[in-house]
């Protein structure tokens, strides 16, 4: 068996693949987080560079974007070292870092989404009194709120070591190796870990939805009985259908994050339970699965949003660089 440090006792395994398999992992993995930088640049210069595009909603959309960005930027690149290597190189501190940082980010993406299908129920439901409640500063809180909680969290679990609590012999014993990264969660916290970060922020967002569901519906039916009076509730037709269509995106949105992140997110609460025995390629897929979600949402808003089509032709051709170019306006 190969190992990661061969001079050294207590070196960590390293996993070997053929080389059909180690290939078109590289080239997969360069592309994603290629593809996840650049596409979440974009979707961050067009909102924050459009004065037109400064509404409640991309300004959480500018943020999860952020985090997208981020997560490409200083997670992916280590991460695919790591996966193609099958050790760690870089040391503790990096590796401390690296498993903070990536915690941090995927926690925030789904805070990010309760904060925005929020936002969107009380659009839907409330339009109203939507422009009272969803002021800057209800969204800078909800912003706030969506980074500082799982930051916290997930320094609290890396750098003083909550997600060993109950079991750290056990890590040290059996688990822990030099060359080694991956996060590792005993029993009670891999529990706790997972509700935090993905089950209970999931079911949460997905009440939201059913409910924005069944008020959108019952819309639908009222319209086609009072549709006189509602023309005079909703200011026109097209604020009606932006405010349905962002709402479609965020759902389609969700729901990728959904299907991304449930598998490991399954493995991560399953695998104190079956004796740590998940393969460590089985792990490595599970985490680029979950990764490629931040890799997709440009491209949602890019099928869903003309605004953003048109915002990247501006971006490319240079004319984001000409004057008043911030006023431009943008087919919503």
């Amino acid at each position: 068996m190969d190992l990661c440090y061969e001079a050294l006792n207590g070196s960590c395994g390293k996993y070997v693949r053929p080389y059909g398999v180690h290939v078109p992992m590289l080239i997969t993995m360069i592309l994603t987080t290629i593809v996840t930088i650049i596409g979440n640049l974009l979707v961050i210069i067009s909102i924050g560079h459009f004065k037109q595009l400064h509404t409640p909603t991309n300004q959480l959309i500018l943020s999860l974007a952020l985090c997208d960005f981020l997560l490409g930027l200083f997670v992916m690149p280590l991460s695919a070292v790591r996966s193609m290597q099958g050790c760690w190189y870089f040391g503790d501190f990096l590796c401390k870092l690296h498993t903070c940082i990536d915690m941090s980010l995927s926690t925030s993406s789904i805070f990010h989404l309760v904060s925005v299908s929020a936002e969107r129920f009380c659009a839907v439901c409330s339009p109203l009194t939507y422009h009272y409640r969803f002021g800057f500063l209800m969204v800078l809180l909800m912003i706030s709120i969506s980074w500082l909680i799982p930051v916290l969290f997930a320094c609290m679990s890396t750098y003083f070591e909550l997600n060993l609590h109950g079991d750290k012999d056990f890590y040290e014993t059996h688990v822990r190796c030099v060359g080694g990264c991956h996060v590792f969660f005993t029993h009670g916290p891999a529990v706790i870990s997972s509700l935090v970060s993905f089950y209970i922020p999931g079911l949460i967002i997905i009440g939201i939805y059913s409910r924005i569901y069944m008020v959108a519906r019952n819309q639908a039916r009222s319209i086609s009985l009072q549709l006189s009076q509602l023309r005079r509730v909703y200011p026109s037709g097209g604020a009606q259908h932006r405010a349905q269509k962002a709402t479609i995106t965020i759902a389609i949105v969700v729901g990728v994050f959904m299907v991304c992140w449930t598998p490991f997110f399954l493995y991560n609460i399953m695998n104190p339970f079956i004796g740590y025995k998940t393969p460590p390629m089985l792990i490595d897929v599970l985490v680029w699965f979950g990764y490629v979600n931040s890799t997709l949402n440009p491209f949602i808003y890019a099928f869903m949003h003309s605004w953003f089509r048109k915002a990247m032709r501006v971006i490319v051709t240079g004319e984001i660089f000409q004057n008043n170019s911030r006023r431009k306006r943008l087919d919503l």
